[in-house]
């Protein structure tokens, strides 16, 4: 095998100038008004970019900037509570906001022809949002649940500590959501004061980016805006913070499975000459399977994750790198991150690393361009930041870092007497982290010889194939061979193509052996054909991605985004991770041990901890019951022998299913991939599979966890309808009118009685079986009454119809979103598979909405009495104690 040549800049395969067409006003108050016109899918996002977050709150006043968007929605004198998020929802779209170190953005994201309906909702809450004493009190004790849901969230809790340790002066040191003492006694003077002295013209940026015409777009901002008065913003800027070098170590010990480990460096803004060097030092270490911290932990089985990144808000910047591992194995997988972050400080990255990276780097910094709500963003960001065309000037600065560049950053700013590390451990594993621990990891020159970039050698891909396509349904390209059916559908945009070949799932893991499928998965991106793991790495993200499983209980494959014209290479990839996986002895064993890691590790997520249990009270310890990632107690009992039979029986007796969706011709990309895949045997298409039933039970099926969290988390599970049975639509509009801001249990549990924070009802869907599903985490004492206010508000459902209103505005929101969703061409490639392995066909993608408007309110009513029958429902609980950090 021989060392390919270096791809091209990413430049050269992708748009030079990500501002193109931008259309910038400001109006005569000062409101910046940014338009940018995209028809790559009949949908437009509206951002709203207020230069007022955590740095901006004196300490008085911590945590206030996230009150305040959550009082935002809260009405108006023209909207009451609740009407709009309603009114929202009615035009299709959804909104949603976040609370960052340097700014507060509220978005909204809906079909394009609504745009003015959108706007005018959103100028009425960022205007004159009235910030009612009554409903603030009740809000801050929602904020006090959220604040106590991520006190029970191990990764969140060690990073804020790492800025707590970082920093002396600066307000990243602090808890930034702010705690529940001080939040509880905000008052409407202080949130009103907060308000009209930030939320100024002079500091706002609005962000329109759609199907819209820019003309019309401006002058709708003009007219909604334009009267809002001009006021000069109230300025309260964060302490300074001299540097300094000193290491600082620091362990936190509480009821977690694993151990949580984050170092960090101080570093530089994001307009600082060094800011994109160290960027692509952070790809480098960390970005992708073929990264310095995953070839040299995460493969060996040292950590069960492991990454690398530079944030840099405003004014200061953080390098850190993360890993998640056993708590005995922390000396080691220390000394194994010191080492890389040494060896980048004193080498420097080679070419072939430096390439890999940057082609990741700028793939994925690219793709945030495809969905509207993300380019809107980001303009939004650069604009407050140095001009919207920050983002080309940020484009071309990453292209032009060298090897050296990279050397540089790492030893300015990686230096071994300034790194910061917290260690969070269980309460009764691990050694504590010393300052001469740390000091000790970083200090030690790097040892032996570095990993050096595999020899790859990418298959060749196959002549094209021309084939007569079979049909064209959905503006999907059918072409049907032997064994393999290729479903290929163009999307417009960002030139990336999501590529991924798949099999339909005919049986479940044997109870004794849950995992199993997700073994074989994860053991086959080991190594394929004559790619060892780091070549195959390597071979993927020099195409612009990284191959990653796709694991679920109906299905599984594998799937990546790469730059368009590389899909032929990433399918000969693709086929050859599919038919001839390595499957060394070592590699199952190292993957079985990460997994029995995770398995224990999913007993620290507050929200998908509780659905395993639900779920394994209404399936038992079998099918859907059982975890597609396994069980701490049935991964070890999967034998690689047992892994190569699975993958041959599975994936040699299959049929195939590849999915191509992207800025690409269809007729050549089916060509392409009928190339590499038309030498599989042939295979007739998987039928029809037996229901599976829930457990009988005159009376609810109950899983119950005790654990020193600081809330109580419960999932409910109702048997509802499966993917092909007719009345799952109206399962759908029954969760859309229950949850999301503006739905019943979003009013009556959140808004009304200030349970929680997270409330939510969906639908689960899956080939042999359905379920109505709610989920709320609320403090321990409130569990009795969260679950009964639950049980209340379900039984209405039941007990009487919708009303029109809310069946038009939760039909309406489900059409919009079939239309937002569409937005990424992963998302339409996974809707095209769902459709095709356990839909109806591709005709169900022909019109989404059209099944949302022939329900009825009548038919929500016959899902309730049918299916959300108190005593048939299965839940899962893990209830806190109220301790928690």
């Amino acid at each position: 095998m021989s060392q390919e040549p270096a791809l091209p800049l990413l430049a050269s395969e992708l748009p030079p100038r990500w501002t193109e067409g931008v259309r910038r006003t400001v109006l005569p108050n000062g409101l910046t008004v940014l338009v940018q016109r995209d028809d790559s899918a009949p949908v437009v996002a509206v951002v709203t970019h207020v230069e007022a977050g955590f740095f901006d709150e004196p300490d008085r006043w911590q945590g206030i900037s996230h009150v305040l968007e959550h009082m935002y929605f809260k009405g108006t004198p023209r909207r009451g509570v609740g009407e709009i998020a309603r009114e929202t929802k009615a035009a299709g779209g959804y909104l949603n906001a976040h609370t960052s170190y340097d700014h507060t953005a509220y978005f909204v994201v809906l079909p394009a022809a609504n745009l003015a309906h959108a706007m005018d909702i959103q100028a009425d809450a960022l205007r004159h949002s009235e910030v009612e004493a009554g409903e603030l009190a009740r809000e801050l004790q929602v904020i006090i649940q959220e604040a106590k849901r991520k006190l029970d969230s191990p990764g969140a809790v060690a990073y804020e500590t790492l800025h707590e340790l970082m920093f002396d002066h600066h307000r990243i040191r602090r808890w930034r959501i702010g705690y529940e003492e001080q939040l509880a006694g905000f008052t409407r003077d202080d949130v009103v004061g907060y308000y009209r002295s930030r939320y100024v013209p002079e500091r706002t940026i609005l962000t329109i980016v759609g199907a819209v015409d820019e003309a019309e777009a401006l002058a709708l901002a003009e007219r909604l805006y334009g009267d809002w008065p001009a006021a000069e913003g109230a300025v309260d800027p964060s302490p300074a913070e001299p540097w300094t070098r000193r290491v600082r170590a620091r362990t936190l010990r509480g009821d977690v499975a694993q151990a949580e480990l984050v170092l960090g460096w101080r570093t530089v803004p994001p307009l600082d000459p060094a800011a994109p060097a160290l960027d692509l030092a952070a790809a480098v270490l960390g970005a992708g399977r073929g990264s310095w911290l995953y070839r040299a932990l995460r493969e060996r089985g040292l950590v069960t994750s492991v990454g690398a990144h530079n944030y840099a808000p405003t004014e200061v910047g953080v390098f850190g790198v993360t890993a998640e591992l056993e708590p005995e194995r922390v000396a080691e997988a220390l000394a194994g991150i010191a080492a890389a972050v040494r060896r980048l400080a004193v080498e420097g990255p080679t070419a072939e690393d430096l390439a890999r990276a940057r082609t990741l780097l700028l793939a994925r910094w690219a793709r945030q361009f495809e969905g509207m709500e993300g380019r809107a963003m980001a303009l939004a960001a650069a604009e407050a930041l140095d001009g919207y065309d920050f983002l080309d000037r940020e484009y071309a600065a990453l292209e032009a870092v060298t090897p050296d560049d990279v050397r540089a950053a790492a030893e300015a700013y990686l230096v071994a007497d300034a790194v910061s590390g917290v260690l969070y451990l269980p309460e009764d594993r691990g050694a504590e982290l010393t300052d001469e621990a740390l000091r000790a990891a970083f200090a030690t020159p790097p040892a032996g010889e570095p990993l050096a970039a595999p020899l790859i050698h990418v298959p060749a891909t196959p002549a094209p194939a021309h084939r007569a396509a079979a049909d064209l349904v959905a503006g999907v390209l059918h072409t049907a061979l032997p064994g393999v059916d290729l479903l290929v559908r163009r999307k417009r945009g960002v030139p990336v193509v999501t590529v991924g070949a798949y099999v339909r799932r005919a049986d479940f893991d044997p109870p004794a052996q849950a995992g199993l499928a997700a073994l074989a998965a994860r053991a086959a991106l080991r190594g394929a054909g004559e790619l060892d793991a780091a070549a195959l790495a390597f071979a993927f993200e020099r195409l612009g991605g990284s191959l990653a499983p796709s694991l679920g209980s109906d299905w599984l494959g594998f799937g990546a985004t790469v730059l368009a014209d590389r899909l032929g290479e990433a399918a000969a990839l693709v086929e050859r991770v599919v038919s001839a996986p390595r499957f060394a002895d070592a590699d199952i064993v190292r993957e079985r041990g990460l997994l029995v890691s995770e398995a224990q590790q999913a007993a620290d997520d507050m929200f998908r901890f509780p659905f395993q249990l639900a779920f394994g009270a209404a399936f038992g310890d079998r099918a859907y019951g059982l975890p597609v990632g396994g069980l701490p107690e049935t991964l070890p009992g999967i034998a690689p022998d047992d892994v190569r039979r699975w993958h041959a029986r599975t994936f040699g007796e299959a049929r195939l299913t590849v999915v191509a969706v992207g800025d690409v011709d269809p007729i050549a990309a089916t060509a392409t991939l009928a190339g590499v895949f038309e030498h599989r045997p042939a295979r007739a298409a998987a039928g029809d599979d037996a229901p599976v039933a829930w457990l009988p039970a005159g009376e609810p099926l109950l899983r119950v966890v005790s654990r020193e969290k600081a809330q109580s988390a419960l999932a409910m599970a109702f048997p509802g309808p499966a993917r092909r049975d007719p009345m799952r639509h109206a399962a759908d509009v029954w969760a859309a009118v229950a949850s999301g801001l503006g739905g019943r249990l979003f009013d009556a549990l959140r808004d009304q009685r200030s349970l929680a924070y997270t409330v939510l009802a969906s639908t689960w869907q899956r080939a042999r079986a359905g379920a109505l599903v709610t989920y709320i985490a609320t403090s321990p004492a409130r569990e009795a009454e969260a679950r009964d206010a639950m049980l209340e508000e379900l039984a209405r459902f039941a007990a009487e119809p919708v009303s029109e209103r809310e069946l038009a505005q939760a039909v309406s929101y489900l059409a919009g979103q079939a239309e937002v969703r569409r937005q990424s061409g992963a998302a339409v490639a996974g809707e095209i598979l769902e459709a095709w392995l356990i839909g109806t066909g591709l005709a169900e993608l022909e019109d989404p909405a059209a099944a949302f408007r022939a329900v009825t309110a009548e038919a929500v009513q016959e899902i309730a009495r049918r299916h959300l029958v108190a005593a048939e429902r299965a839940e899962g609980v893990v209830r806190g104690t109220g301790g928690g950090r």
